[in-house]
């Protein structure tokens, strides 16, 4: 490395070996993301055709890309400096209004929430790139991630002006600047890319993080079943049946998760080369699985004795499965197999779908709830023998 080059910056994390602890900042700063994901679960709800899940899907990518490039951001800089606090506390603002805008955002607030967005990730951005300045090692990084967000604001910008599929397909463009870009090192033109060597995060700090969004996520279904609840005028054994099925499919998820990987998997992306990668990237799926779920959960919940319509179906099986799959993906990272138990459940899930037009909401809820019981009860006896020792066909999967 030239001499030229500094490695030292006031506002930068010390790197001591030791795990970077979560501050009371960025946790503050995650309930923005408590409110945008109750806004996506909703608006996916009031919404069950092709065109909404696409639509949410976008504005889904949209809310986790803020997020993560926030995360990194605190991963490399100290969230107690003035500085960087004041930073999360504008792009938190910004998030807010960001949120806010997520039902009309295609529709009269497009624009509304394509500049609190670009806001977000340019404005973060350029900051950052002010304050390092020409000559620290992170600098080249920031400028060529720079480009990449700007490039991504013309789409985001030019399809708040656009209406229905187009903005939908602009902005799917926006989308996929910011999310690949970084799987090729921000690569630019006349700016070169950036090898993994050049930003590599520190992992637990981003396992931590990841962990802590999943616990967002799975809070926004708690919170909707316990709303659903108070909102019933008369808590019948049809309610009270509805509320333990989706009350233990979340139960499910959080052991899936929590129970039997989390802490092999801090200790997997802790050690990971590219931790970023396995960080981030996943848990945009799992997360996203966790949403429709709770899109799912919100329908046996309202209407637990009503048919299942064919979009129900889909919704009820398809949140779940996706959990499962992203589950399953993490899992494969952490243990090099994917686990058997997940696979069986995403086919499970499938076939549930053309039973679903025999069964009330209520029956299918409490189907999909025993799938998710079941590939969780499967899982914590692998987790048992391989806290134990004992032998296992390929880690038991």
């Amino acid at each position: 490395m030239s001499d030229r080059v500094s490695i030292y910056h006031p506002l930068l994390r010390s790197r001591d070996g030791h795990h970077a602890r979560v501050s009371f900042t960025e946790l503050f700063f995650d309930l923005v993301y408590v409110f945008a994901v109750t806004q996506l679960s909703h608006e996916l709800l009031i919404s069950l055709t092709l065109t909404g899940v696409v639509e949410t899907l976008i504005l889904w990518f949209a809310v986790w890309l803020g997020w993560q490039y926030t995360c990194w951001v605190t991963n490399w800089f100290d969230p107690e400096t003035p500085r960087i606090r004041s930073l999360l506390f504008a792009v938190m603002l910004a998030g807010l209004v960001m949120a806010a805008a997520i039902p009309g955002a295609f529709g009269k607030r497009g624009l509304i929430f394509a500049f609190a967005y670009v806001a977000i990730q340019v404005g973060r951005t350029a900051y950052i790139v002010f304050e390092l300045g020409k000559n620290h090692a992170l600098a080249a990084n920031y400028r060529r991630m720079l480009g990449w967000v700007v490039i991504a604001a013309v789409f985001w910008i030019a399809g708040a002006f656009a209406e229905g599929w187009p903005r939908a397909a602009l902005w799917a463009i926006a989308v996929l600047c910011e999310y690949v870009s970084p799987m090729f090192g921000f690569a630019l033109p006349g700016l070169g890319l950036s090898r993994t060597s050049d930003w590599t995060i520190e992992g637990g700090h981003l396992a931590e993080r990841c962990q802590l969004f999943v616990i967002v996520a799975l809070g926004e279904t708690v919170l909707a079943t316990g709303a659903t609840l108070a909102q019933v005028d008369i808590w019948d054994s049809a309610i009270l049946s509805a509320v333990l099925a989706t009350f233990l499919g979340t139960l499910a998820m959080w052991w899936l998760y929590f129970g039997t990987s989390s802490e092999d998997a801090t200790k997997t992306i802790t050690r990971s080369g590219d931790p970023g990668r396995i960080g981030a990237y996943l848990h945009a799926i799992l997360v996203a699985g966790i949403i429709a779920t709770a899109v799912g959960n919100d329908l046996v919940l309202a209407h637990p004795h009503n048919a299942v319509k064919t979009a129900y179906a889909l919704t009820l099986s398809a949140g779940p499965a996706i959990y499962l799959l992203g589950s399953a993906i993490y899992k494969k990272v952490v243990y090099g197999v994917v686990p058997t138990s997940h696979i069986v459940g995403v086919i499970l899930f499938a076939l549930l779908i053309p039973f679903a037009s025999y069964v009330d909401l209520l029956t299918m809820g409490w189907l999909t709830t025993i799938v998710m019981l079941t590939a969780s009860f499967w899982e914590g006896r692998l987790l048992r023998k391989r806290r134990t020792g004992k032998p296992m066909r390929q880690a038991g999967h």
